[in-house]
């Protein structure tokens, strides 16, 4: 069985950052194409980026050019680095296969906040 932990959400300012951190046992994420979602307030979740074969990356447009995604496959963790961020990211944050290439979804993890606020 799969486990996910979500972390490093939290409170920032506009314009900053956070890096967000997918922590996987029971599977390794090397071998399956990942994403990181996001559910803010009364909308759907969402695939905001990707990440294939541990190198090969995708982005929705909100987020492009602001976040990076990547794995250490040694510690079977992906992480989110943030930057410039503005208070519509404001969300829950989580990880879980890339359900665009037909993989089953994972169970979800308990996500983590980010909430970007002055």
């Amino acid at each position: 069985q799969v486990q996910l932990v979500e972390s490093g959400g939290g409170l920032v300012q506009p314009g900053g950052s956070l890096k967000l951190s997918c922590a996987a046992s029971g599977r390794s994420i090397s071998a399956v194409p990942m994403g990181w979602y996001r559910q803010a307030p009364g909308k759907k979740r969402e695939l905001i980026a990707s990440i294939i074969n541990g190198y090969e990356t995708a982005y929705a447009n909100p987020v492009k050019d602001r976040f990076t995604i990547s794995v250490d496959n040694a510690k079977n963790t992906m992480y989110l680095q943030m930057k410039s961020l503005k208070p519509e990211d404001t969300a829950v944050y989580y990880c879980n296969i890339d359900r665009g290439y037909g993989y089953d979804l994972w169970d979800w993890g308990q996500g983590t906040q980010v909430t970007v606020s002055s």
